[in-house]
């Protein structure tokens, strides 16, 4: 009977601990599955001005350019957070962006070289253990053929993890704009951000999700 009995209790301690176990691995197994459910930022082209030689003043502040202050336009605050497809933030990526100035000019001698000096047009920063970036800037400003964007570009070491495009949500140039109408429901909601109102200007909040 104490045999009968001992084998009984781990039976039941077997049973239990089987039972606490499926209880606990759907709640862990779900994480996971939300995790590596993020999809990457849908990619776009690099367009034709990306820089051929970067400014020296190259900073997260596109609005100042050594001691030179652009005051066209409106002043824009991007940010957000730059992560993998498991949610978890990318430490040392190198995010980039890069725009026409309040008249539509690339600083770039196929645009004709015509931008505003004041206007920095292109910045990059590297993120921190939390994968947060921010940039002030100018809403971006629409020009020939094009709605507002600007360029985004992710690096990670000497890798290229991402180039796309963020566009203002609600801008009357969207459904004009080629590029943008090739996108798919999901891929705009991931690429067009409203812009809302801040204390310094508008502020935009784009999350970048990458295959490191």
């Amino acid at each position: 009977m104490q045999q009968q009995s001992s084998s009984s209790r781990r039976s039941l301690l077997a049973h239990s601990a089987g039972v606490l176990a499926i209880t606990a691995t759907p709640a862990w197994f779900t994480a996971a599955q939300a995790q590596t459910a993020l999809r990457p930022t849908p990619s776009q082209s690099e367009g034709p001005f990306y820089p051929i030689a970067l400014p020296s003043d190259n900073d997260f502040d596109l609005l100042r350019t050594g001691n030179a202050v652009y005051q066209k336009g409106q002043v824009a605050w991007i940010e957000g957070v730059v992560t993998d497809t498991k949610g978890m933030p990318v430490s040392g990526a190198v995010v980039e962006i890069w725009q026409c100035d309040h008249e539509g000019n690339y600083h770039h001698p196929r645009d004709g070289g015509k931008a505003d000096p004041h206007f920095q047009g292109f910045g990059k920063v590297a993120v921190g253990k939390d994968g947060r970036y921010r940039f002030r800037t100018m809403k971006p400003a629409p020009y020939s053929g094009r709605t507002p964007h600007i360029h985004v570009k992710v690096r990670l070491d000497r890798k290229e993890l991402l180039t796309t495009q963020l566009y203002v949500a609600g801008d009357q140039g969207n459904d004009r704009d080629s590029l943008w109408r090739r996108l798919d429901e999901r891929e705009r909601a991931a690429l067009t951000r409203a812009f809302t109102p801040s204390a310094d200007g508008v502020r935009a909040d784009f999350p970048i999700v990458v295959q490191a």
